[in-house]
């Protein structure tokens, strides 16, 4: 009995150590659970995605569509965040991806299929007696919508890799979510370097695939593209 209690204990412990990114912040404004954002898969379990060559890697969703999210208005060079719940516990990189919708298409009907992503956001760890990344512990993460992207329907695409299993292939934890947003008052064109998701990452990218702890590593290159630099 006592053992199965210490394994539900660490199995509680190992959920709520894991998180969701389900709102954002718009104008000050912190959003409803799931308004602008499509519900995802673990909006329960709180679990990652594993597999960086599965489908729920594009924006791991419950189902398909749009999950009933709203798009809302931003301007191109605005600040906005998005809300992790409870906070990002774990180590790891943070990036923030966008995707403008085909023509023809919305941000509630795209589906974010194909090359269609490009980054707009990367942090890197400080290296002191080991990796610690500017993400870790908030739940508020800001980003700057690009001035230099065409007004139009986007998905904004959150992405925290967490590192503190990678040790060995499929150990890196992925939590991702993807917000509708119409972009007003952008110029410039869409970056014609596009990535697929999935497909911009293999399982054994060396920044999917690291022993964060020991020996402790001297630098960190996260998988991936560079960021739009406006």
């Amino acid at each position: 009995m006592k053992a199965t209690a210490a394994l539900v204990l660490l199995a509680s412990v190992a959920v709520d150590a894991h998180y969701v990114f389900k709102n954002t912040v718009i104008d000050g404004t912190k959003t409803g659970d799931w308004v602008n954002v499509r519900k995802t898969a673990n909006f329960q379990s709180n679990a990652p995605v594993t597999d960086v060559t599965s489908a729920q890697m594009t924006c791991y969703q419950l189902a398909t569509g749009s999950e009933g999210a709203e798009t809302v208005n931003v301007t191109a060079g605005q600040k906005i965040s998005y809300v992790a719940t409870a906070s990002v516990t774990h180590p790891g990189p943070l990036s923030f991806w966008m995707a403008k919708a085909p023509d023809g298409e919305t941000a509630s009907s795209m589906t974010g299929k194909g090359p269609v992503w490009f980054k707009i956001y990367q942090d890197y760890p400080t290296v002191a007696a080991g990796l610690k990344w500017p993400s870790q512990g908030k739940s508020v993460l800001d980003l700057t919508i690009p001035k230099c992207i065409p007004s139009g329907d986007y998905l904004l695409r959150v992405e925290h890799i967490a590192l503190h299993s990678a040790s060995a292939v499929g150990g890196a934890q992925l939590y991702i979510s993807c917000a509708q947003l119409t972009v007003s008052g952008g110029s410039g064109s869409v970056p014609s370097a596009l990535e697929s998701i999935p497909g911009v990452y293999k399982p054994t990218d060396p920044g999917l695939v690291v022993n964060i702890y020991y020996p402790v590593p001297t630098n960190y290159k996260p998988p991936g593209p560079d960021p739009l630099t406006c």
